[in-house]
């Protein structure tokens, strides 16, 4: 299968160097005022002239939701589609154009609710896609009803004694469904955001990016242990591949494995355990340590929440392997005919 340089080089590169006022559409932004929306297409926006492609072979596809009016912001082309269907669109653009960079954007309700199956199926087929996964554990658009990734007991217009509904943790979810490329990031931390939809545009196939972002209307502070910057030392796990999995004042906490249950735990740094502290691999073939990384964080309080890249390694992508195939099947029996398929002999003729 082509590398990553191979398949970047299959999206025409842009002729003149490009600035983040490039990728500016002129449309009005209107989001809720202080939306975190905002630092979202803020990072995207400066993001994307480091791809050096062109403008015009970049594609955002979007569902439903506030997230979901990302394409018109985005002077690259763009389609605001119904709801949840935004990776089955995407896919079938993906591998039939595969000059063109495409991009998803989605939220919680939308990616994880009516989209669930279509979002897990992008996944596994490892589709050469990129979607990121505004996550506000809210429904934002519709006005404040608990989402699929609410806390339990949650109160909301549509929860008014408390959610009953455990929630879905996406990044769990994603390593479940073998992505091969899985992260997490904050919508306020503006240069680890960069540096995460760096790794993912140069992943070969399926990268989800799930951004805690803040919904400041309907669900204010969701993510204020991780911002905080003296309550985020104790609670944010910096991932980084090759390096020990230590976070805390100075490093005092870290992430072992239980010798018992073979479990993942957090535990205090001292000099007899220091070198059980778990060194993060990034590209493990297996995916059971992501997923145990990604179940650390209790999903009440958010302590211990890991961010960073927790999976990316490299599996067949879909496009290059359909692409094949169609070589194969025109190099053996010449191009197909579309009238002859269609009025073949299983065709019934039905007489009012």
């Amino acid at each position: 299968m082509p590398d990553t340089n191979e398949l970047l080089q299959l999206v025409p590169k842009a002729e003149a160097k490009q600035s983040m006022k490039d990728f500016k559409s002129d449309q009005e932004v209107r989001w809720c005022p202080g939306c975190g929306d905002y630092a979202v297409l803020a990072a995207v926006q400066g993001f994307m002239p480091e791809l050096g492609l062109a403008k015009e072979n970049i594609t955002f596809v979007s569902g439903i939701g506030c997230s979901s009016r990302f394409p018109y912001y985005m002077n690259t082309y763009g389609m605001h589609s119904i709801h949840g269907r935004a990776p089955s669109i995407a896919t079938g653009l993906a591998t039939s154009r595969r000059d063109l960079s495409v991009w998803v954007v989605t939220g919680d309700g939308d990616a994880l609710s009516i989209g669930g199956n279509h979002l897990i199926h992008a996944l596994r087929r490892n589709v050469n896609l990129k979607i990121l996964l505004f996550n506000n554990r809210i429904y934002g658009l519709t006005k404040g009803q608990y989402s699929p990734t609410s806390e339990v007991g949650k109160i909301t217009k549509s929860t008014p004694m408390g959610s009953l509904d455990a929630p879905f943790n996406p990044v769990s979810l994603a390593i479940g469904a073998e992505a091969t490329f899985v992260a997490r990031t904050v919508d306020s931390d503006r240069k680890h955001l960069t540096s995460v939809l760096r790794a993912a545009a140069d992943h070969p196939g399926t990268a989800l990016v799930e951004i805690y972002q803040n919904c400041n209307i309907f669900n204010d502070g969701a993510f204020e242990v991780l911002k905080d910057k003296d309550q985020a030392q104790e609670a944010v796990i910096r991932l980084e591949h090759g390096e020990p999995i230590r976070f805390g004042a100075d490093g005092s906490k870290g992430v072992v494995r239980n010798t018992v249950t073979g479990d993942l735990e957090v535990v205090a740094v001292t000099e007899e355990n220091q070198s059980r502290v778990l060194v993060h691999d990034a590209h493990a073939a297996s995916p059971a340590t992501a997923f145990a990384l990604s179940r650390l964080a209790d999903p009440d309080t958010l302590h211990h929440t890991p961010i960073g890249v927790l999976r990316s390694v490299v599996r067949p992508v879909y496009d290059t392997l359909m692409s094949e195939q169609l070589d194969t099947a025109v190099e053996r029996d010449g191009k197909g005919d579309l009238s002859a398929l269609l009025a073949g002999k299983d065709t019934w003729t039905v007489i009012g």
